[in-house]
């Protein structure tokens, strides 16, 4: 295979701290290429010098054998490399057509006399969106999507552009199983196109079935290049962490029958069926089933960021405090009472990215103060949480975006746990989050509970909802259809359990949806 793209001798510092140091990576057509390593080793970092985003201190970049240097990522776009970040780079006030070609918009006219040529970008932009499936109007707004479709848009705004060179940057985080097949079915025409492709993904799976070489970072620095198959996925576990991976998720939490939160006639919407549940003291309770069955909304009314809900919440607080509220009352209620939410998209809905950690981390503390109180510094406070949470910084001035998304991922966790929340309500917990991260983001969760806390949370990875909870509610057409055991529970126990009410074929299901997440938390 032909050499299309090399990085040789790459460092790159932040602050004068190392992010990269004498790193290398070869990219081949019909190559799919696994970049791969713990939140915080340089993967995204160096593919964003390959890129054009980031430009290195030392190193250089060459493109079918000769030295380039790109200015700006349309730079690096024009020269034939696409890029799909994991943070998505849409824009929310411009429609899927305009963010696609946002930079290189079609013009009418001599050289552009008449503006924007719209109707030529609409179809360039739905024919790009065909290509993979998907049926989106490029006149809808970009805010209006879902976190799945925003990242399909970015897979397609890569693909309106006829580049060798892809980038993929956890492309799957957000989607669900059909879009996830789409996605690899997608990958392998690239590849067979002679296509080289730099894949970013925490999934052994994806790593396994689709890439032929992987490239092991850790800490910043090259740990090697092997053939997948050459590796194992334990073995490839090992050379990321530096460590075998004995346990992935903590031992769980003894039995407890003091409830912390008692939800009575939730109804996220008019003429949705009603739900009834608790969520007791020191436990741990995942929403499973089939994806977008009603998971999603039963968190966000508890918190109190969907409108229309109706219901009834009893919070028994660690103070002996008892409350009675309903969900529509809003988030500031539900916050200021104890209930926590952690949004599945951190970077639009979660943190404040060009503030410093200390900033994100305290927020919640200071918001719980009057309008005009002092805002004490909390140095100690801060220390803690970023020594507990083992957050890897320069330091705590350092702003949100530049963290990796593990990182960020324990600062939106710690701004909760140093309130000491009552109960946390998460949107998949370890999204985007490599295998090092998650048994810290998964201990520190632990603890919390340990500490008097309770956790409902919600992921597409059933691995996930059976190795972290205590107890699962699967979910179905937004009714609870069957409480179970997380230790005695199966992925086709859970699967069984939401296709019967769905009234779907069980076992066709189970082999689909099981074969795409066996192996998606390794």
């Amino acid at each position: 295979m032909d050499t299309l793209v090399a990085a040789t001798h790459i460092t790159k510092l932040y602050d004068g701290v190392p992010s990269l140091v004498n790193v290398g990576i070869t990219g081949k057509a019909g190559s799919i290429h696994a970049v791969t390593g713990e939140n915080g080793a340089g993967k995204s970092t160096l593919m964003k010098i390959i890129a054009g985003v980031v430009t290195p201190n030392e190193g250089q970049v060459f493109l079918r054998g000769k030295p380039v240097k790109f200015s700006s990522p349309l730079d690096a776009l024009n020269a034939g490399i696409s890029t799909v970040f994991q943070e998505f780079s849409l824009v929310g006030n411009l429609t899927v057509a305009e963010t696609m070609f946002l930079g290189r918009e079609p013009k009418r006219g001599l050289r552009g006399l008449y503006g924007v040529d719209r109707r030529r970008m609409e179809e360039e932009a739905r024919v790009a969106l065909g290509y993979i499936g998907l049926q989106i109007d490029p006149r809808r707004l970009v805010s209006s999507l879902t976190v799945a479709e925003q990242q399909s848009v970015e897979i397609a705004k890569g693909l309106a552009v006829n580049a060798d060179i892809f980038i993929f940057d956890e492309p799957t985080a957000a989607l669900n199983t059909k879009d996830v097949e789409r996605i690899e079915t997608l990958l392998l025409k690239l590849r067979d196109g002679g296509k080289c492709i730099f894949y970013i993904s925490h999934r052994m799976r994806e790593i396994f079935d689709l890439c032929d070489t992987a490239t092991v970072l850790k800490d910043g620095k090259l740990v090697g290049s092997y053939p997948t198959a050459d590796l194992n996925p334990d073995r490839l576990l090992s050379l990321m962490v530096g460590r075998d991976v004995e346990q992935l998720y903590p031992p769980r939490a003894e039995k407890r029958d003091e409830v912390a939160l008692r939800i009575s006639g939730l109804c996220t919407a008019p003429e949705r069926p009603e739900v009834d549940f608790t969520v007791k003291r020191g436990e741990i309770v995942a929403l499973g089933g089939l994806e977008g069955q009603g998971q999603r909304d039963i968190v966000r009314a508890l918190a109190g960021v969907v409108k229309g809900c109706n219901g009834k919440l009893e919070l028994h607080r660690r103070s002996g405090a008892q409350i009675t509220f309903r969900p529509r009352a809003g988030a500031r209620r539900a916050l200021s009472n104890g209930l926590a939410f952690m949004p599945e998209d951190r970077k639009g809905e979660g943190l404040y990215l060009d503030l410093p950690i200390r900033d994100n981390l305290t927020l919640g503390v200071h918001q719980r103060n009057l309008p005009w109180a002092f805002a004490r510094p909390l140095t100690a406070l801060i220390k803690r949480l970023t020594d507990e949470l083992r957050i890897r910084a320069a330091s705590s001035a350092q702003a949100v975006v530049y963290l990796s998304g593990g990182n960020q991922q324990k600062v939106m966790l710690g701004r909760w746990i140093a309130i000491d929340a009552d109960v946390l309500l998460i949107e998949e917990p370890t999204r985007g989050v490599d295998v090092g991260a998650k048994v810290e983001i998964y201990t520190a969760l632990r603890t919390f509970c340990e500490r008097g806390g309770s956790v409902l949370f919600t992921s597409r990875e059933l691995p996930e909802v059976i190795g972290l909870a205590d107890r699962i509610l699967v979910v179905s057409e937004h009714r609870i259809v069957k409480e179970m055991d997380a230790k005695d529970a199966s992925e086709e126990d859970i699967l069984q359990a939401a296709v019967s009410r769905a009234g779907q074929s069980a076992d066709e299901t189970v082999r689909t949806t099981v074969g795409a997440t066996s192996g998606a938390s390794a």
